[in-house]
Order: structure tokens, then C-alpha cells, then sequence
């Protein structure tokens, strides 16, 4: 696992855009998945 981690920072250290386009895409399906969660559990 170590390993992987360090080749996924060797990665985003030479492709600093990606870590902004994995963020933004973090921020959107938190706000996806959550979205039916914020008015009380019910899906209509």
C-alpha cells in the first residue's frame, strides 16, 4: 500500500491540475450522494 501511495504522489506532483480535477469530483458526488439525505430521508 506503501507503494501505491507513492507512486499516486509521484503522479499528482507531476500533474498538479488532476489533484484539482480529483477534488472537484470529490466535492460533487459528496454533494450528489448527500443530496437526497438533506430533506429528511424522504425521496419523492
Amino acid at each position: 500500500m506503501s507503494d501505491r501511495n507513492t507512486t499516486l504522489r509521484s503522479y499528482l506532483a507531476k500533474h498538479p491540475r488532476m489533484m484539482g480535477a480529483l477534488f472537484s469530483a470529490s466535492l460533487l458526488l459528496s454533494q450528489v450522494v448527500l443530496k437526497p439525505f438533506g430533506n429528511g430521508g424522504v425521496i419523492s
